[in-house]
């Protein structure tokens, strides 16, 4: 779905004075690059045409302190890979319902885009907060909130970070439909911000 006119609806961008920027991909969106095909080339894509792109149209904060990630599903899990494997380029990131603990790549369509196992690796969030957990334990830059299909995605990742001591919100409900429009945007914005 698209989550513009749900943001449109909560006034989010007027509320918040945020721009709000939602990248279209040819593929599914898993925002990995894969590593033999020039064509498919998700992260980069975002990191270094889209982002740049709104920083030279709009006034904006060019820096991690004005830059946001929100998403669910496979953006959920573009959100904490993002800021994961970027912390310098991002301030905070909020997922919602998104398959956090996958440990292999094939799942929901995602195999055609990490390409092989090895590469997979490189985006596995699980193994991405181990590595850069001191990077994310002064401040409370990741929220996991809510569910409808990955809830044990959530609690583990919850466990996870706890176990890790990376600061975070995690909200562990309500159960809401797997949409844009299911309401957990305007809290996802409200503790982001």
């Amino acid at each position: 779905g698209d989550p513009l006119p749900e943001l449109r609806k909560l006034e989010i961008a007027d509320r918040f004075d945020v721009i709000c920027v939602s990248p279209t991909f040819s593929d599914l969106p898993w925002y990995a690059d894969h590593p033999t095909n020039p064509k498919l080339q998700q992260e980069r894509y975002l990191l270094e045409t889209v982002i740049p792109f709104v920083e030279i149209q709009y006034s904006t904060q060019a820096k991690a302190a004005g830059r946001f990630l929100v998403g669910f599903s496979k953006a959920g899990w573009g959100a904490f890979s993002l800021i994961l494997r970027h912390p310098d380029l991002f301030l905070k990131a909020a997922a919602w319902d998104a398959p956090l603990m996958m440990s292999e790549s094939g799942k929901y369509g995602s195999g055609p885009i990490f390409g092989t196992a090895q590469n997979f690796k490189h985006y596995r969030v699980a193994r991405l907060l181990e590595e850069k957990a001191s990077s994310f334990s002064n401040e409370t830059r990741l929220i996991s909130l809510g569910y409808d299909n990955f809830r044990e995605h959530h609690l583990q990742i919850h466990e996870l970070m706890n176990q890790l001591q990376v600061k975070h919100i995690h909200r562990d409900g309500p159960q809401r439909k797997h949409h844009w429009e299911s309401g957990w945007l305007e809290e996802a914005f409200g503790l982001l911000f």
